[in-house]
């Protein structure tokens, strides 16, 4: 007899479909018509934070640079120096300002990995798409914004 040779079928799972990355046009504008942070406003905001980031990260650059070009020009007239030293710490100033928006940036863009982008940090209400658009990086509605530079202000009067 010959012997016979048992042929495993091999069952192929159904394999998970990746969406297709949305597109938006570059005149697209949220509308309170969609549903609130839904993927077109997602895609949407970090279109709008990445280009907002590499505008600010291109600027310090470019101050740092030529900031750095004018050091060699000491002027013996202690005026000129102090107008010199003045202009430099108001660069710096401003600087140290943009790098904070941009970590702010970061973390926004982080929020809209993690799906909680757009909603409030402390009461998890939506912060709404006309303050988001006019600052993207919100994190908390004006309510709960209002609060928190209450304290702040509280706590820095102390």
């Amino acid at each position: 007899m010959p012997k016979t040779t048992k042929v495993k079928k091999k069952v192929s799972k159904p394999k998970a479909v990746a969406k297709a990355p949305i597109k938006i046009s570059k005149t697209y504008v949220p509308k309170d018509t969609e549903k609130y942070m839904c993927e077109k406003h997602k895609v949407f905001f970090r279109m709008r934070l990445t280009e907002w980031k590499k505008d600010l990260v291109k600027a310090n650059n470019e101050a740092l640079y030529f900031g750095s070009m004018d050091d060699n020009s000491i002027s013996a007239d202690v005026v000129d120096q102090a107008s010199s030293y003045t202009d430099k710490n108001v660069e710096m100033k401003a600087i140290n300002r943009q790098i904070k928006l941009i970590s702010e940036i970061d973390k926004a863009l982080a929020r809209i990995r993690e799906d909680t982008y757009g909603y409030c940090l402390d009461t998890a209400e939506p912060i709404g798409l006309k303050r988001l658009i006019a600052r993207p990086v919100a994190k908390y509605t004006i309510a709960a914004q209002e609060k928190h530079e209450k304290m702040e202000k509280v706590h820095a009067d102390d």
